[in-house]
């Protein structure tokens, strides 16, 4: 009785929790671009638990951009921070006895973090990578943030100026969403579908794309 007291607190009736409790873990935070969109994709993922006749129960932990971290004392937390990722979502997960699973993440730590949760809990679970963003232009051209650390190189060689760095870094990352390139976040994401913890073909839309919400949709759904 306590137990439900404190549900019918949240606004959850006897119907609900007479419905399997679903934990759709995110891990948005204003942080890093790869992770500030998906708690717009966590709820189209709850859209879907709730679409399927369960009721889903929303948590968040935390995540660590493998850029911003890096070039100063940032840089011995990253690998820490997929540990943290692991056990929070575990954690949160046995305290509350739900029935599964959707984890959305979106960086190179949170993405196998959540999975390396999953994996513990041994309850139906799906991952869904948040999605890479967009390239941008510059000068005519597509770049990304790969552009931005090779013209950290290009300016120390002589052979670029300071303005023209600072106007790269300004274009190269548009929008929310993974570093745009093959690097952990995406292989991850990938990752996710080759050993059946994502719906196949989750893994490639855009992460501000309509195809994006869908994948979390059906995520929702399918657990």
């Amino acid at each position: 009785a306590p137990n439900r007291a404190h549900y019918h607190a949240m606004g959850l009736t006897d119907e609900d929790l007479s419905r399997p409790l679903i934990g759709v873990s995110s891990t948005c935070n204003e942080a890093t671009p790869c992770n500030i969109h998906l708690g717009e994709l966590a709820n189209h993922a709850k859209e879907g638990v709730r679409n399927a006749g369960c009721t889903p129960r929303e948590f968040t932990t935390i995540s660590v951009s493998d850029v911003i971290s890096m070039g100063h004392e940032g840089m011995k937390a990253s690998l820490v921070s997929r540990e943290v990722i692991a056990d929070s979502i575990e954690l949160m997960m046995r305290a509350h006895q739900y029935d599964g699973i959707v984890g959305i993440a979106g960086c190179d730590k949170s993405n196998p973090g959540t999975l390396m949760a999953m994996a513990r809990l041994n309850l139906p679970s799906i991952f869904v990578f948040g999605g890479a963003m967009m390239p941008g232009n510059w000068n005519g051209k597509k770049v990304t943030i790969q552009d931005v650390f090779e013209g950290v190189g290009t300016y120390e060689a002589g052979k670029l100026s300071l303005k023209q760095l600072i106007s790269l870094d300004h274009v190269a990352c548009r929008s929310p969403g993974s570093c745009a390139g093959m690097y952990t976040a995406c292989t991850m994401g990938s990752i996710g579908e080759a050993i059946g913890m994502s719906l196949l073909g989750s893994a490639s839309p855009p992460a501000e794309s309509e195809r994006k919400k869908q994948v979390c949709f059906d995520s929702g759904k399918a657990i």
